[in-house]
This record gives structure tokens, sequence and C-alpha cells, in this order.
């Protein structure tokens, strides 16, 4: 009985995940952005910080199942290796939180675009790159991986981590497509140098190439309006 109550709850995490991702995914595309657009123009303004309050909505009910039912433990980093597993966590946090400062913090929430009234969907999102971008081109990601594999895995936490790590390649390859629409050749070039989520030796953006690659987003963007969300 306790076995096949625990088996529900697994299932139900995979569901509520699954869920999270496809609503996530949905929002975060340009062909539904350009259907709000059309069918309620009235609405764009408001777009990106409304699909900031829905991801954290959404992400509170498989969160909360996971650390409520975490299952029994299937690995544990112990000696040496905890400790190398607990310095990566740290480092990925610090990374993490040391580039936001290459944010515009109000256009990622999105209360800039709410204030500003903006409606047009590219003027919504703009090339940016931080110096983590030089090395990996989805440094959050990144991140979030380091985060979640350093630690120690029960069931729910495992099946968790493995469901957001196929989310993230997933993402990734939404997230290109939909940058190589905003910015065509330059985001292509850019892709050329640089490794998609685990940093290679032979694949990185020089502090020179990167101003390159910036100059020619300056002079693209010379024709546009507004700002938006960085890489």
């Amino acid at each position: 009985m306790f076995l096949s109550q625990l088996t529900s709850i697994y299932i139900v995490l995979i569901i509520l995940w699954l869920l999270y991702f496809s609503i996530h995914s949905l929002f975060a595309s340009l062909k539904f952005k350009e259907l709000i657009l059309h069918a309620y123009p009235w609405f764009m303004p408001r777009y990106r910080l409304s699909f900031n309050l829905l991801a954290i909505v959404l992400i509170i009910p498989p969160v909360v199942l996971m650390f409520s039912y975490p299952g029994n433990l299937v690995w544990q980093w112990t000696g040496i290796s905890r400790y190398i597993a607990n310095t990566l966590a740290l480092l990925a946090l610090f990374g993490f939180t040391w580039s936001l400062r290459s944010y515009d913090s109000s256009e990622f929430l999105g209360t800039r675009q709410l204030k500003e009234g903006r409606q047009a969907i590219k003027e919504q999102e703009s090339f940016h790159l931080s110096v983590f971008h030089r090395f990996v081109r989805h440094p959050w990601y990144a991140f979030s991986l380091v985060l979640i594999w350093t630690r120690d895995m029960y069931v729910s936490y495992l099946i968790s981590a493995i469901l957001m790590s196929l989310y993230f390649i997933l993402g990734s390859h939404l997230e290109e497509k939909k940058l190589i629409a905003y910015h065509g050749d330059q985001y292509r070039l850019y892709r050329k140098y640089v490794a998609a989520l685990v940093p290679l030796p032979w694949r990185f953006l020089s502090k020179q190439k990167a101003a390159e690659i910036m100059n020619l987003n300056i002079a693209a963007d010379s024709t546009k309006t507004g700002g938006g969300t960085n890489v």
C-alpha cells in the first residue's frame, strides 16, 4: 500500500514537472507571443511580468511535492567528493549571482516593459554578451545543472533532476531558435564560437572577439528602438 502510494506520488510529480515545462515553453515561444500580440495587443506590456509570476506559481507544486516525499536515498556524496560537490555548487551559485549584474533587472522582471507600454515583441529582446557568455551560450542553465547534480539524490529529487536536465537541453534548443529569429547571422556567428551548456577549452570567445560581435550588434540594433532580455 505504501509503495503504491509512493509510486502515485512520483507519477504526480512527473506530471507536475511536465505541465510546468510545457506551459513555460509555450509562453516563452515567439509564435505564442505573436498570437497574443495580434489578439490582445493591450496585454503585451504586461506579458513579461505575467510570464515571470506564472512561472513562480507553477513551480511551487512540484518543488513542494519533491521535498515533502523525497523517497529512498539513491546516492550520496561522501568524503572528499562531498567537498568537491559543495565547492562546485557554491561556485555555481556565485556565478549565477554575479551574472545578474549583467542584466537589467527591471527589463528581466518585466516592469520596464509595463512602465513604457511596449507592445512590439522584438523590442523586448536584445542581444548582450556577459562575461560568462564568452564561455557558454546558456550560463544560467549550466549553473543550474551544476547545482542540481551536486546534491544528494533521493528518488523524487533524482526524477526531478533528470526531467529538469532534459528540459534545459531541449529548452536551450528552443531558446536558440528564438534568438536566431531575433538576431539572425549575428547569433549564428556567436554560436559558432561558444559551446552550449558545457564549457569547452577550444570553444570560447576572447575579449576582443566578444567586442567585435557586440560592435556588430550595436550596428545592427541602431535601427531599432527599445531593449530587452539578454541572451
